[in-house]
Order: C-alpha cells, then sequence, then structure tokens
C-alpha cells in the first residue's frame, strides 16, 4: 500500500516523509536538548564577539577571548552532539529506504527531500519555539 503511494504520488509523498521526518529530529532536539543552556552559551558568544571588537591592538586580550569562544564552542557541540546521536541512526535507515523506493521514479528526490526538510524545520522550530 505504502509502496503505490508512493508510485502514485512521488512528489507529494517524498515532502510528507521528509516533514515527518523533520518533526522527529525537532520533537527529539526539543525535549533531550537544553535550550536554557544553549542560550546561555550563545549569549556568552555574543558577549565574546563584543568584547574581539573592542581588544582590536591587544593580542594577548584577542587570544583570551578566542580561546574562550572556543571553550564555548565545544560546549554547544557537545550539546547538540546527544540529540544527534539519537536520530542520526533512524534518518539513515530512512535516507536508505527512500534512496531505494525513489530512485527509478524520481531522480530528484534528494532536492525535493531537502527542500521539504528546510521549509518544515523552519515551521516546526517556530511552533516549538526552539
Amino acid at each position: 500500500m505504502f509502496t503505490e503511494l508512493i508510485q502514485a504520488y512521488p512528489k507529494p509523498s517524498i515532502v510528507v516523509i521528509s516533514m515527518l521526518a523533520t518533526l522527529f529530529i525537532t520533537i527529539i532536539n526539543y525535549y533531550v536538548q537544553d535550550r536554557d543552556k544553549m542560550k546561555e552559551l550563545k549569549e556568552v558568544q555574543k558577549a565574546c564577539r563584543i568584547k574581539l571588537k573592542d581588544a582590536k591592538g591587544n593580542p594577548k586580550q584577542i587570544a583570551q577571548i578566542n580561546k574562550q569562544m572556543m571553550e564555548c564552542s565545544m560546549e554547544m557541540m557537545k550539546h547538540s552532539f546527544k540529540p544527534m546521536l539519537i536520530t542520526f541512526i533512524p534518518l539513515i535507515v530512512l535516507i536508505a529506504f527512500i534512496r531505494s523506493s525513489y530512485e527509478p521514479i524520481l531522480s530528484g528526490w534528494l532536492w525535493w527531500y531537502i527542500g521539504a526538510s528546510i521549509v518544515s524545520s523552519i515551521i516546526f522550530r517556530k511552533l516549538f519555539k526552539m
């Protein structure tokens, strides 16, 4: 039944699959990521950028600010890595399924998937206030 729908309506079905995958990723990010900590880290980075502009000509201070920014970036990466670990395997399986299902009938399936994913990600992030 699902394969028949894919073959009958390839473009709408890839859009729906993409939207569902994006919703899954957004929900995982919403519940797993510490949004307060991420917001705090973004504020620290913003403050560091301002300090960096003010520290022109002082290489010692610039090096110290850059070190602080790197530590902050590493911390942000750690926090975003956990949801990625959860969603990576299911998405690899989904992409393999999509590729095997759509390759013969819709050669540009990847572009449809990416486009729908970007648009739905923007919408879902607004809805979840992320």
